[in-house]
């Protein structure tokens, strides 16, 4: 079970790479590092990130360089309601889920609420053995909370169709 993030020193993500069957580019090195550093990151926003050090890296190119992590197991992709594009994270195999914010989106892990996977089990599989169960709980985290506070002339409300409207 990989609960940490892996070390972000190059020779490692280089072995990494390697052990997984990729060659161990400066593109996917800088993207894996990104990503072990910032979870839940868009692909948009790790080209973002590594734009002004790596010039030669296109939006095209981090598409590619996330999707081929993935399909390596070196990464894990969510699709969050609301979030507009999927996220990468490099926490595997523990069958964690998330928490996410209504208003501003954020995103953190939690643990499985009763241990192994798949934490939930549904009354029919239709002969399918369950390999993992997908949470997203839905809130308001306490920054977005703050201001809708009275005081606050922009009170915040969550958008219709929630389920907390």
């Amino acid at each position: 079970m990989i609960r940490t993030a892996p070390s972000t020193a190059p020779e490692q993500l280089s072995e990494l790479l390697r052990t997984h069957g990729l060659r161990a580019t400066e593109g996917r090195i800088a993207a894996l590092a990104h990503i072990a550093a910032h979870p839940h990151s868009s692909a948009s926003a790790i080209h973002a990130a590594l734009a002004v050090e790596h010039p030669s890296l296109s939006p095209q190119s981090v598409h590619n360089i996330v999707n081929d992590l993935t399909e390596s197991g070196l990464l894990r992709r969510i699709d969050p309601p609301d979030s507009g594009s999927a996220l990468y994270e490099t926490r595997l195999h523990d069958n964690h889920h998330h928490v996410q914010c209504i208003v501003c989106h954020r995103i953190e892990d939690v643990d499985c609420s009763l241990g192994a996977a798949p934490c939930m089990v549904p009354p029919q599989t239709h002969g399918m053995r369950i390999i993992e169960a997908t949470v997203t709980f839905r809130g308001i985290c306490a920054a977005c909370e703050d201001l809708s506070l009275p005081e606050h002339t922009n009170r915040i409300t969550p958008k219709k169709g929630t389920g907390i409207d």
